[in-house]
């Protein structure tokens, strides 16, 4: 689990980047809206994988303790 300081930390560094990245999507004519749709598209898409790989790291990792109790 991530602490509150590492997130805050990792949104700092992220904030200018970010918004560079809305100004360029905005001033090559795309919506403020729909670009704000399309990244918390994008974000959520992420969410799912990172989710997706710690459930299974997780299952893997019970499997293999599993498994050495066994032997």
């Amino acid at each position: 689990m991530t602490d509150r300081e590492t997130i805050e930390t990792c949104r700092e560094s992220l904030t200018e980047p970010f918004a560079a990245l809305v100004a360029k999507a905005v001033s090559s004519g795309w919506p403020e809206h729909d670009v704000a749709l399309a990244l918390t598209e994008l974000a959520e898409a992420l969410v799912v994988k990172v989710s997706a790989r710690i459930i299974i790291e997780g299952s893997l990792q019970s499997q293999l303790a599993s498994e050495r109790l066994k032997n």
